[in-house]
């Protein structure tokens, strides 16, 4: 595998010479595509922009009628960098490994897209280039699936955000059953508790420390109802909502990984969930106990504690 990886990146007198007893595909490629963007796991990489090096060959199944000179016939170029511009747009990311991943998956989403070398390098992380290179083909993909492949739809949830007397509330369990009863996906949300959090006077961690302290919250209604899990990632809140789990939304990675953060105020965490639901497609939003914020892209309606009707 090391070997067809150097050989995909290699000069094509080189190529054509290693692989010429192998009937080798049709190739197109992309080479020094030179992106700007924050990524990485390293506290030093959030909010640093840094350069990203990327070459990547793509093995194509030939034309058997001819090409016509129309570009509408062929696997363009255009839809490598796309792959790299969606893969990137998608969220922030910690990891070249995981950008590579997505880049290759993107890509063999194309009819004549067989096979996908990715190369992806740092160029800015120290006096040379960091890296990692990958090979993925269709074959693989679809044998490694073992299921009918996911034909990308998303179910729409209904989210419900508890204000701290509704976390209290002995209603608690009752509001739950009714807010799942249509079948939809249920998503649940809280603000920060009833006391202070520490004031650091920095913008980055004061953040962190008002994302935690919802998160504080998120683990208190969890311990109201067993039937409530906290979950962070979107790959969690995916799998709980195709399963049927109830979520409790720890927002740190998310917010702190989008790439196009929620412009919300420091302790509004109502906006803050409702930039979560837009960003869901919920199918609505409710408020228990809290209200509402002046805009928000969900619909949205608010519950005083003394009148829940779900």
């Amino acid at each position: 595998m090391d070997s067809e990886i150097r050989t995909a990146f290699a000069h094509p007198s080189e190529r054509a010479e290693a692989m010429r007893m192998n009937n080798p595909l049709d190739r197109i490629s992309v080479r020094d595509h030179i992106v700007e963007v924050e990524i990485g796991a390293f506290q030093d990489e959030r909010g640093t922009i840094q350069r990203v090096r990327f070459n990547i060959v793509v093995e194509v199944r030939p034309l058997t009628d001819p090409v016509d000179d129309d570009v509408d016939r062929i696997l363009s170029y255009d839809r490598v960098t796309e792959a790299i511009a969606e893969s990137l747009a998608e969220e922030r990311l910690n990891l070249l490994e995981t950008l590579a991943e997505r880049v290759a998956a993107r890509i063999l989403r194309a009819s004549q897209a067989v096979r996908v070398f990715v190369r992806i390098e740092k160029l800015d992380r120290g006096p040379g280039a960091l890296g990692v290179e990958i090979v993925r083909s269709r074959e693989a993909r679809v044998q490694a699936a073992g299921a009918p492949a996911d034909n990308g739809a998303r179910p729409h949830p209904r989210l419900v955000f508890l204000g701290n007397g509704a976390i209290a509330s002995a209603n608690l369990p009752d509001w739950i059953d009714q807010a799942r009863a249509g079948g939809q996906p249920l998503i649940l949300c809280v603000g920060a508790p009833d006391f202070e959090v520490p004031e650091t006077g920095h913008r980055m961690t004061q953040r962190r420390i008002d994302l935690l302290a919802i998160e504080q919250n998120a683990w208190v209604l969890a311990a109201r109802d067993e039937r409530c899990k906290v979950v962070a990632t979107r790959t969690e809140l995916d799998w709980a909502m195709k399963n049927g789990q109830i979520s409790v939304w720890a927002p740190s990675k998310i917010v702190l990984d989008a790439v196009d953060g929620p412009a919300v105020g420091r302790g509004d965490a109502v906006a803050l969930a409702a930039w979560f639901a837009a960003s869901f497609e919920a199918s609505e939003m409710i408020v228990i106990g809290a209200g509402l914020p002046e805009t928000a892209d969900v619909a949205m309606r608010a519950v005083p504690l003394d009148q829940v009707t779900l």
